[in-house]
């Protein structure tokens, strides 16, 4: 938990609903006061429900965000809860977190010389009722990758490849993975960040 020196209401409670360091390291050096309490929600079924009615990714992610929020939610009322989700977009199709170094290996030789999108989408609730919600795209060109790239890479980053969809973490060494990157740089590590300062702006958790 990270303390805040200009937070508002001490008596807003909020709750990060992700084991995600990077999202949690966002809102700390935001200067945010937030617990963390991680969703136990079980996402396949919800994914293969979705790609049976031919949703879209950015809903996908949207309805992930939302579900992990309302899951912690339930466990702690009034708290202000936030959920979130990122998928990659690979020309309509979504890529998972890889399950082990050699789904890594697939998916990077998958993306290597071509653009792909991550779709960032996060969700703010109070007990059962969604008061913010919103979702980023950012473009992601990937550079023409060697085999021997990939290998030198995978074995330098270790199980931290598993951690993300697409197999990297822009802010590490996954930034030799790129030649371009259109969005904006806090979506691309998994939170549209500026925004949600906004929201709580305006619920006067933090000052304006």
């Amino acid at each position: 938990m990270s303390t805040a020196s200009f937070q508002d209401r001490e008596e807003t409670r909020l709750i990060l609903a992700s084991a995600s360091a990077s999202r949690a390291a966002m809102l700390t050096n935001a200067g945010l006061t937030f617990s963390v309490e991680p969703s136990t929600i079980d996402e396949a079924p919800i994914k293969r429900e979705m790609t049976a009615r031919g949703a879209a990714v950015a809903e996908v992610a949207e309805r992930l965000a939302r579900e992990k929020a309302l899951d912690v939610a339930g466990r702690n009322p009034g708290a202000l809860v936030l959920g979130a989700d990122q998928m990659l977009d690979y020309g309509g199709k979504w890529l998972d977190k890889p399950a082990d170094r050699a789904g890594a290996a697939e998916h990077l030789r998958l993306l290597r010389g071509r653009t792909h999108h991550l779709v960032t989408s996060a969700v703010v609730v109070r007990d059962d009722q969604v008061l913010w919600h919103h979702f980023e795209r950012a473009e992601m060109s990937m550079r023409e990758l060697s085999d021997a790239f990939v290998d030198r890479y995978l074995n330098e980053i270790g199980d931290d490849a598993c951690r993300s969809v697409g197999a990297y973490q822009l802010e590490g060494r996954g930034a030799q993975l790129f030649d371009r990157v259109a969005g904006d740089f806090f979506v691309v590590l998994g939170l549209p960040l500026l925004p949600l300062l906004g929201f709580l702006r305006r619920e006067g958790v933090l000052q304006r």
